[in-house]
């Protein structure tokens, strides 16, 4: 009969349904942990140049857009100050890592080239029409594809450009490098096609494939034996109009010493990436074979595609095929679609993402293995039971009434669990959140005090006293909040750093809770008691 008394009052009620709401919604869709608690990875990055509050948004949007797609759960991509961007993923394999930095690094601009004219780029892609397709086994062979359709001007302007080049590819490049020289041994030449052709001939396809307005990627060619003093020659000589130097990672060591000698940024690839894939189709006007580049990963050459007689009469299309294969290097068939997998997802994250406006450099990603988590879990939540038990005992201690241990515990435990839920839900359990759900927990004495005297003192009088005091009380814990609320908003809305950021959005979710909810909760089941 007691236990009814208090529950016909709507702000314990309110209270416990919020807590039955909450426990359903927590048990159906789960809480986020973050990184910290569940185990993932961190990774740092670095802006080629500071940028200014809206660049920063369109980075973190991209990034967090092409990061998205590409399947990974729970990311967060957050800017800190105006040069540095940090990215956190959930557990995942090695594989998942690699992947996710390759995305990362990637600036995203996508250009389609015909006959060393610029045909079509990424901006003119509409957005959500990028897919990728399931890769296709054949005969041991394994092709991916990412489709993608462009606006009605862009296809105006791509008919333009394909007018009366039938038979001849479309480079499709992705970060296709300006300002650099590829080096290349020549041994990784010649056995990518089954037709006898000279290096000379091998080099100038090359060469064709990379003009664009004119101007071309130098492609230069060594042998093992051979004496590197005419590389290092012409990389003198070419110092003030080139800055990088596109290498594997097997060139000899004399070379690489120059090259860094002369200030030039080594881009290193491995050699699959160096080794172009050549074939040749048959032209348009003497039917002789001619060489096309079909992929070359180090400069970022994903497909060419031959542009049949349909596309290249003034027809206007919208729609698009990028298509490769998985290298013949990989033996077994699973590990062949996997990697068209990964390309064919990678592509199109990118794609769909855009370019970013600045270059990036990602630095070394950090990892939180899930048993350092658990720990940390662990920690936190005996941290928060400490932090409950010695309000209430600080509580007890001042007034020496041990019916006040259960309402305190009620409603901070019930404030502890509305919080975690909420960010739970919606957000990430971080460790920022954590202490800032200490902090709030912390706090609550004050009010729990104030209340407690205001109703001590009214002990005895007339309701409309008890009343009064109670208003006292409330409006000096209203008040608290709304300092509190205003002091944590600056934080919440003017910086980056995601720690600073999650500490002051469980502080404000806690005071608000505190102030309109679990405060006036306790008042009503103290004022109850005492009221008799």
């Amino acid at each position: 009969m007691a236990i009814a008394k208090y529950l016909k009052d709507f702000r314990i009620i309110l209270l416990l349904a919020i807590v039955v709401l909450l426990a359903i919604l927590d048990f159906h869709y789960g809480l986020h942990l973050g990184i910290e608690f569940a185990g993932g990875t961190q990774i740092p990055i670095t802006l080629q140049h500071a940028v200014n509050p809206s660049e920063m948004a369109t980075i973190t949007g991209i990034l967090q857009q092409r990061l998205s797609t590409f399947g990974l759960k729970q990311i967060q991509v957050t800017g800190i100050g105006d040069s540095q961007v940090n990215v956190e993923i959930p557990t995942v394999s090695p594989s998942e890592i690699n992947s996710t930095v390759a995305i990362i690094n990637s600036q995203g601009i996508f250009q389609g080239v015909v006959n060393g004219k610029e045909a079509i780029n990424g901006s003119s892609i509409l957005s959500g029409s990028v897919g990728a397709a399931q890769p296709i086994a054949s005969n041991g062979n394994v092709t991916w594809q990412v489709n993608f359709y462009i606006n009605q001007k862009a296809a105006e302007t791509f008919a333009k450009a394909a007018f009366g080049q039938a038979n001849k590819p479309i480079y499709f490049f992705l970060d296709r490098p300006s300002s650099a020289i590829l080096l290349i041994n020549s041994s990784i030449l010649s056995h990518n096609i089954s037709l006898t052709v000279s290096q000379a001939e091998e080099i100038s396809a090359l060469q064709s494939a990379l003009l664009l307005t004119g101007r071309t990627i130098p492609v230069k060619t060594f042998s093992s034996g051979q004496n590197s003093t005419f590389i290092i020659s012409f990389l003198n000589a070419s110092r003030h109009s080139y800055t990088t130097l596109i290498l594997a990672k097997n060139t000899p060591q004399q070379i690489i010493n120059a090259a860094n000698s002369l200030n030039y940024t080594l881009d290193f690839q491995t050699v699959q990436n160096m080794t172009p894939s050549i074939g040749a189709v048959q032209g348009n006007l003497t039917g002789a074979q001619v060489l096309v580049v079909n992929t070359w990963l180090a400069v970022g050459l994903l497909s060419a595609p031959i542009l049949n007689p349909g596309v290249t009469n003034g027809n206007i299309s919208q729609g698009y095929v990028i298509t490769g294969a998985a290298p013949t290097t990989l033996l077994s068939l699973p590990a062949k679609i996997a990697y068209a997998s990964n390309q064919s997802k990678t592509i199109s994250s990118i794609l769909r993402g855009g370019a970013l406006p600045v270059l990036v450099i990602v630095g070394s990603p950090t990892i939180t293995p899930p048993t350092i988590g658990t720990q940390f879990e662990s920690v936190s939540f005996i941290a928060l039971i400490i932090a409950v038990f010695a309000i209430s005992a600080i509580i007890v201690l001042r007034y020496r009434k041990l019916f006040l241990v259960l309402p305190i515990l009620l409603t901070t435990f019930g404030e502890l669990f509305i919080i975690l839920s909420i960010i739970g839900l919606i957000g990430t359990i971080d460790l920022a959140a954590v202490a800032g759900i200490i902090a709030v927990i912390g706090t609550g004495v004050d009010a729990q005090i104030i209340i407690t005297d205001e109703l001590l003192v009214a002990h005895g009088s007339d309701q409309s006293m008890i009343k009064t005091r109670l208003g006292d009380a409330f409006y000096i814990v209203w008040a608290d909040a709304a300092l509190l609320v205003i002091a944590m908003l600056p934080l919440f809305f003017t910086t980056s750093l995601i720690t600073v950021i999650g500490f002051s959005e469980s502080t404000i979710i806690g005071a608000l809770l505190g102030a309109f909810l679990t405060r006036p909760t306790y008042g009503a089941i103290i004022s109850k008691h005492y009221s008799g």
